[in-house]
């Protein structure tokens, strides 16, 4: 019986199309060993259990979570034959399986991240007070997303809410998230405020939350942000680094809108207290008027009582100047036929006639003599 005799190029591309059509993805779990990282782009590691060892190589590009030995994960990968015949996996997905694993590759990109600055405080911002456009990314069929409309909607309502649907585990979940930040943010009238929102969930469903570039597009975000993820005792990678975290999707609503029952309540109180002072404030003013009135009056009286004293003064200056009371001291008042007064010599002649005027009567006589003094 004849073979076909293959060369080895074309028996490996044989065994790799068999391979592509049988397994074109299979998923893996193991521990890794042997990692390492070559000219800062490929990536070598071995995924080994009890009893037995499969080699994985990987473009660092693909690596969305620190990886070292001694971890456990699971691969999304395609099997083929090397060029120099040795069997690997072409790993496109890493993922960490465990609570063990799953710390330990949160802790490692943490420290990274850290050292980078990126959950600085002075890198948050402050949230819009009274946003009146809101960008969601969650998945619409998630209790978290109903939880938060509805406490929206509650406390204050009127808030235009553009949801990206995405998905918030699962392998595509992080690049979807990726994509609706990028979306946002590229909108001509971006929204006020970007929230993240998902339910709680097992450390394997929150861990989308802890991907390196999903971490990093909510650093980059030019638009605020705030997170409502997991439970008030879970924390993220994407926890940390938005501007504002809320411990729950309803806490996030809570956080984003004020309480109009409330809000209303402080405004009347608010202005009753205003109101008070205001009547406080009149108070002391009629007070003080009340004072300067009394003062004005006692400053008015007195100097009443000093210009009328005056006039008394005067008026009895006035009377002792009263040619009548001279009259009546016995005094007379002599006048010239024209009605002259005589005050000395030169004012009469002899033989004229003269009126003098005493208190009781009026006297004519005659001009006699007139002998000086």
């Amino acid at each position: 019986m004849d073979q076909t005799i293959l060369q080895v190029s074309d028996l490996l591309a044989i065994i790799n199309q068999t391979l592509e059509y049988a397994y074109p993805s299979v998923t893996v779990e193991g521990e890794v060993a042997s990692f390492k990282v070559s000219k800062g782009k490929f990536v070598f590691f071995d995924l080994k259990d009890d009893s037995g060892v499969v080699n994985c190589f990987m473009m660092i590009y693909g690596l969305r979570q620190p990886l070292e030995d001694g971890m456990r994960v699971q691969v999304v990968a395609q099997p083929r034959l090397t060029n120099w015949g040795k069997f690997s996996l072409t790993v496109r997905e890493v993922r960490s399986v465990g609570e063990g694993s799953i710390k330990r590759a949160f802790e490692l990109l943490l420290a990274k991240l850290q050292k980078e600055g990126m959950f600085d405080k002075q890198r948050k911002r402050h949230l819009p007070v009274m946003p009146e456009r809101v960008g969601l990314i969650t998945s619409i069929e998630s209790a978290g997303y109903a939880d938060f409309v509805k406490i929206l909607n509650q406390r204050w309502g009127g808030v235009e809410v553009v949801v990206a649907d995405v998905q918030v585990q699962g392998s595509v979940a992080a690049q979807q998230m990726i994509n609706a930040i990028s979306y946002f943010n590229q909108m001509a009238e971006p929204p006020e405020v970007l929230v993240f929102l998902r339910g709680g969930g097992s450390a394997e469903d929150l861990a989308i939350f802890n991907d390196e570039y999903l971490t990093r597009a909510v650093a980059s975000s030019r638009v605020p942000t705030l997170a409502g993820v997991g439970h008030e005792t879970d924390t993220t990678l994407v926890d940390l680094v938005v501007d504002v975290r809320a411990a729950t999707p309803s806490n996030a609503a809570q956080i984003l809108v004020p309480d109009k029952t409330q809000l209303a309540r402080e405004i009347q109180q608010k202005q009753k207290r205003l109101a008070d002072q205001v009547q406080s404030s009149i108070n002391q003013i009629r007070i003080v008027v009340n004072q300067v009135a009394q003062k004005m009056v006692k400053e008015m009286e007195s100097a009443l009582a000093q210009h009328y004293q005056r006039v008394q003064q005067v008026e009895l200056l006035l009377r002792q100047l009263d040619p009548k009371v001279a009259l009546n001291r016995g005094y007379s008042l002599v006048r010239t036929k024209r009605g002259k007064i005589v005050k000395s010599v030169g004012d009469v002649e002899v033989g004229e006639s003269l009126k003098i005027e005493v208190s009781q009567a009026t006297i004519t006589a005659g001009v006699i003599d007139v002998t000086k003094k």
